[in-house]
């Protein structure tokens, strides 16, 4: 959850999340549940600058581990990175 930038501690309800968190989360259970390729579609729709930038870096630094990892993405920029 950290590695995405969520709060394990948190006390909030996953129903309140906003739409970034709720890509965040998502992401979150794609990485942590090993799948030999995970498939994102999306994953930076609903997220602000940051959290965009902030993704962008876990997915490269997952890649720099060896992991595969798909993306779709109506953003060139998001495919080209």
């Amino acid at each position: 959850m950290v590695r995405v930038g969520l709060d394990p501690k948190s006390k909030k309800w996953v129903s309140k999340y906003s739409l970034g968190m709720h890509q965040r989360l998502g992401i979150a259970q794609a990485i942590m549940e090993y799948l030999s390729i995970p498939i994102l579609e999306g994953p930076m729709n609903g997220l602000d600058r940051h959290g965009v930038e902030d993704i962008r870096q876990l997915l490269l630094k997952l890649k720099d581990e060896g992991k595969t990892i798909l993306i779709t993405s109506h953003s060139s920029d998001d495919i080209d990175r």
